[in-house]
């Protein structure tokens, strides 16, 4: 075989190299939830500065707590959601894009397996990350709901960036 031919993108693997990037996203968010459950289990928390804390809490919803208080269905219907939008964009990468666009599936995808495992394991969410002023607060969040933050934002960006189109054949 050629030096030529080995470089060639094997055919439906094009996107498929970014799952490094989901593999990092799925390892920070399971190491930084064992940590603060091994660390705050008993409760407490680390003030790190006068507008955010690390605290440990379960979530047992999705963003923002949405649904996180009916009666345990929720645990199923968002594991369900969860396998069908890693198959989704498992696909997804296997068609490729520009970076900034694999990018922010990856991150999207490893984020969303990062609080699948949660799901599975333990049957609700971990969550640490607590911003506030005052008496407001943002939603405790973690690694994962950031990662899944920012391929969204990603995702947006690319949708924005000129795309080369083919011309459209004249009639």
């Amino acid at each position: 075989m050629t030096a030529a031919a080995t470089s060639l993108p094997l055919p439906g693997r094009r996107g498929l190299g970014w799952l490094w990037l989901a593999a990092i996203v799925i390892a920070l968010d399971q190491l930084t939830k064992a940590l603060i459950v091994g660390q705050l289990h008993g409760g407490g928390e680390w003030v790190v500065t006068s507008f955010f804390r690390v605290i440990l809490t379960y979530n047992t919803g999705a963003a923002f707590s949405f649904l996180a208080d009916a009666d345990g269905w929720q645990r199923w219907f968002f594991t369900a959601v969860a396998i069908a939008a890693t198959v989704l964009i498992v696909v997804l990468l296997r068609r490729g894009g520009s970076g900034v666009y694999c990018a922010g599936l990856a991150l999207i995808l490893g984020g969303a397996i990062g609080n699948l495992i949660d799901r599975l394991i333990i049957g609700k969410v971990v969550d640490f990350l607590l911003f506030h002023y005052q008496q407001w607060a943002w939603p405790a969040f973690n690694v994962a709901d950031s990662a899944i933050t920012i391929g969204a934002a990603l995702l947006i960006i690319d949708s924005f960036r000129a795309h080369r189109r083919e011309p459209v054949a004249e009639r």
